[in-house]
């Protein structure tokens, strides 16, 4: 009895890892970013990164918390600012202009996902090299665009992100895994803009695949999505299941890729 009671003493010690997040600044052309860092202070050693590209109202509390999720399966998560000066937006109509400034310079979105993927990369906790990235709807069109640009990713994953796209990509362009959850009733993700997707992917020759979820609307994985679509009458809806299954499917990748 006496080791017994011993063990369950020693269970509260081993039980007081916790996940550390805290704001971090880190410089892109001259600009000052502030993003959001989490990891598990247990894990001795070095371990992969994982950026988080956050949704169009900027690095908010959903884009930490995604983080803190990742730090809690192992990982350092770095949710990424691509505003500057962390920057967010209360309102769709400050949320798309600066989610435009964004889309439409591809050098200033480049710059600012490469200078957090390098200041991720160097942290004394981090394996070098062994980055991947999530992005929800801005965010998962930017990752799949840093994809495309051949970025030197283990993967990317894009949560009813935008599928359509610009970029020219030649076979063996990609480097990256690329995994994407998509809503099949989501109004910004229409069909044809899927199918397009699966044409572009297949004639660049990428590790690719599309998960598409029945009756699932923009949004899907943010548990706000209902909130912001109430007050802003924007076509939002979280679906549990599609929320639960894409993040059993997404640690599952990230295993893949990291082994």
């Amino acid at each position: 009895m006496k080791w017994l009671l011993s063990l369950f003493l020693l269970l509260p010690l081993a039980a007081q890892a916790a996940v550390v997040g805290k704001t971090v600044e880190y410089v892109a052309d001259g600009v000052k970013m502030k993003g959001y860092m989490a990891y598990d202070d247990a894990i001795k050693g070095k371990r992969p990164g994982v950026l988080v590209v956050h949704e169009w109202w900027g690095l908010n509390d959903y884009a930490k918390k995604r983080a803190n999720m990742l730090a809690e399966a192992g990982y350092v998560a770095l949710a990424v600012d691509m505003y500057g000066d962390g920057k967010t937006a209360d309102n769709p109509k400050d949320a798309g202009a600066m989610a435009g400034a964004v889309n439409k310079n591809p050098p200033l979105m480049r710059a600012r996902f490469a200078a957090a993927q390098k200041f991720l990369d160097v942290q004394p906790m981090v394996k070098r090299g062994q980055i991947a990235a999530l992005g929800y709807c801005f965010g998962g069109g930017i990752v799949l665009n840093m994809a495309r640009a051949g970025e030197p990713l283990k993967g990317v994953v894009s949560y009813h992100g935008i599928l359509a796209t610009d970029v020219s990509v030649k076979p063996g362009g990609i480097k990256a895994k690329v995994r994407v959850f998509t809503g099949e009733a989501d109004p910004m993700v229409p069909p044809e803009h899927v199918e397009a997707f699966k044409t572009e992917m297949s004639n660049a020759k990428a590790d690719w695949q599309l998960v598409s979820y029945p009756g699932a609307l923009h949004t899907f994985t943010n548990t706000e999505a209902d909130v912001y679509a109430a007050k802003f009458n924007l076509p939002l809806k979280y679906d549990a299941h599609a929320d639960h299954s894409s993040w059993a499917h997404t640690l599952d990748f990230l295993k893949s890729v990291f082994k």
